[in-house]
């Protein structure tokens, strides 16, 4: 199967006609039909149904269609990022679990970023979607906390994947409420406490076990809990049901809006939070800079 192949079939369903694609190819139509034919017999399915008015996609035909389109425009991606003459666009990629420090360090890195030169990405993803984003170089940079219940299986994942672990800062387990909350005026929470309260976690989606939770204590027993997928619902059961969640305490009133409130919550447990790169990879000037950013973000927790 060669690129150009799928290009042919391409060009086929978008004129109707085989005529027609071969013209506006500049191929003779015999060439093109056993292009056409050739690749049907490598792939062992019938991609066209011919008929003597024209030709329709087979169901067989439509699906390939899909996965040729696809393999094209990634195709064209690759040469227009390096083909294309005197391209320096570079592109920049941060996986992390829900932090409001990571998405104003990434906010900072991008006012001060010529955008004509760079391509960003910051995904606020899973877990194990973090680990598998920077050991396969989707991201250069991924964050992630860790604590006593998780050290062991996440240093172990770490390790089988070439990644490293650096650390950013380490800090008390807060508990995040609305400011309008029952418990919102108290100095200091005990898990007890929040027991009529429904406790709020991202959802983890295939891997699903405590060790991969972003939320602490997430292995000890809820009477209630609701699972989300993203932040703005989080927040917004914070305000309407009086959830609470158990994170870093950090907050940021642009990001998490000003009705959310960090108490420190009553435990002997402390929250690491780490920056992962890949072991192979130095990071690159805009991953450097970005850490400054994040370290900046932190630096009163340090």
């Amino acid at each position: 199967m060669r690129l150009q192949q799928l290009r042919y079939i391409i060009k086929i369903v978008e004129s109707g006609s085989i005529n027609v694609a071969a013209k506006q190819l500049f191929i003779t139509q015999p060439s093109l039909s056993n292009a056409v034919k050739d690749l049907e017999n490598e792939m062992g399915i019938q991609i066209f149904n011919r008929h003597p008015k024209g030709i329709t996609l087979t169901k067989d035909g439509m699906e390939f269609l899909s996965y040729a389109r696809q393999v094209i425009e990634q195709t064209s991606l690759l040469e227009e990022r390096y083909k294309a003459p005197n391209t320096q666009r570079e592109l920049f990629s941060v996986s992390s679990q829900h932090y409001a420090f990571v998405v104003n360090a990434f906010v900072a890195l991008f006012e001060d970023t010529d955008m004509t030169q760079y391509e960003l990405f910051l995904r606020e993803t899973r877990t194990w979607e973090i680990i598998d984003d920077v050991k396969n170089f989707r991201s250069e940079i991924g964050v992630l906390f860790i604590n006593d219940y998780n050290r062991d299986v996440l240093t172990k994942l770490l390790d089988e994947n070439h990644l490293q672990a650096n650390p950013l800062f380490t800090t008390k387990p807060h508990v995040f409420i609305s400011k309008d909350h029952p418990l919102a005026k108290e100095s200091v929470l005990e898990l007890k406490d929040l027991e009529a309260f429904p406790y709020l976690s991202y959802d983890q989606g295939l891997h699903n076990s405590f060790y991969f939770s972003e939320e602490m204590l997430a292995q000890v027993h809820h009477p209630k809990s609701i699972v989300v997928s993203d932040r703005a619902t989080l927040f917004n059961l914070m305000i309407g049901l009086n959830g609470y969640t158990v994170a870093t305490g950090v907050l940021n009133a642009k990001l998490n809006d000003a009705h959310i409130v960090a108490i420190p919550l009553k435990t002997e447990d402390t929250i690491e939070i780490v920056y992962l790169k890949h072991e192979k990879a130095n990071l690159s000037k805009m991953g450097e800079a970005f850490i400054g950013y994040l370290k900046k973000e932190v630096q009163f927790k340090a």
